[in-house]
């Protein structure tokens, strides 16, 4: 367990385990780093090996490798959200006798054709809105539920059972103003899974706060998950980060570089590809290339975020 947080601002990179870091996760991990700095907050960093069924042996090891070797070093030992599953049974069972949290046995081809019943079409990528089919009613009490609880379901957020509006509005430091209707754009979502691991989204909540995180500063693809995590963070009574989400490094395919488009692992063998590839995540994120090495770099490159988010009052 990392020491208690003491800094104005600390930030955090939060990478999965499930292959090494590439191009467009450095762009992530030096963004939050250079935002730390800048700040004169603490950074850490966090491996969401959560879902143990996709991650890989070693993978840990060897991000936290490549990080060092790109000269970013998490100010506190690291933490694996796989050591910290009871932290977030707390946070589900505290959502439970709220009765904000209900269990569920639709399998995914159920949903799909609950929706196609309804008219509605299934996307092929993005998310499957959930219709509600489990969903209690409001005079069902909570421990009625949990005693009720059929023997390998899933449990599922109530979005329409939270004191404030599924209107979840937020502003982005570096997109601006955002909102999103978690019950129109996602349905009620799923907190912990049948085969019994804890989803993404209360894991990354329950972190963020445990290890007070102030700020968030992550990948784009991911600027969508915001509403849901500040509406978890509003039933489970925390705070609210802020927020800035990160351009995209994309493929030659048009798509965003990612693990699972068999994006190349990021090479940090040798100073000179280290610094090659330190400055073309620099460029991603608008800022110039230096000269002098990797730490000379880290440090200009410091100079430059400050400037660049004063220019946007971020």
């Amino acid at each position: 367990m990392p020491s208690v947080v003491t800094h104005a601002y600390v930030g955090r990179f939060a990478p999965s385990p499930t292959g090494p870091l590439h191009a467009g996760s450095l762009v992530a991990a030096l963004a939050s780093w250079l935002d730390a700095q800048a700040q004169g907050g603490q950074w850490l960093v966090r491996l969401e090996d959560v879902d143990t069924t996709r991650c890989l042996p070693g993978m840990d090891t060897l991000i936290l490798q490549q990080l060092s070797a790109c000269g970013l070093h998490s100010d506190v030992p690291p933490v694996w959200q796989s050591q910290r599953g009871g932290l977030y049974q707390q946070a589900l069972n505290q959502m439970i006798e709220k009765g904000l949290a209900y269990p569920c046995t639709c399998s995914r081809k159920a949903i799909e054709a609950v929706r196609h019943l309804q008219g509605q079409t299934n996307p092929r990528h993005g998310e499957l809105i959930y219709p509600g089919t489990c969903r209690p009613r409001f005079d069902n009490p909570p421990r009625t539920l949990e005693k009720a609880r059929p023997a390998g379901c899933a449990w599922r957020l109530r979005t329409d059972a939270l004191t404030t509006s599924p209107l979840i509005h937020w502003h982005d430091r570096r997109l601006g103003s955002q909102q999103q209707n978690v019950s129109e754009a996602v349905g009620d979502f799923v907190l912990k899974r049948a085969d019994g691991c804890f989803t993404y989204q209360l894991a990354v909540v329950v972190d963020d706060a445990a290890l007070g995180i102030t700020d968030v500063v992550r990948g784009e693809d991911l600027a969508d998950n915001t509403a849901r995590q500040i509406m978890l963070q509003q039933a489970l009574g925390l705070p609210t980060s802020r927020y800035r989400h990160t351009p995209l490094v994309m493929g030659l395919n048009g798509e965003k570089l990612s693990k699972q488009n068999g994006a190349p692992s990021l090479d940090t063998r040798q100073p000179q590809a280290v610094l090659a590839a330190l400055h073309q995540a620099a460029r991603v994120l608008g800022l110039s290339a230096v000269t002098g090495n990797a730490t000379d770099a880290l440090t200009a490159w410091v100079v430059q975020w400050k400037s660049l988010c004063a220019s946007f009052k971020c």
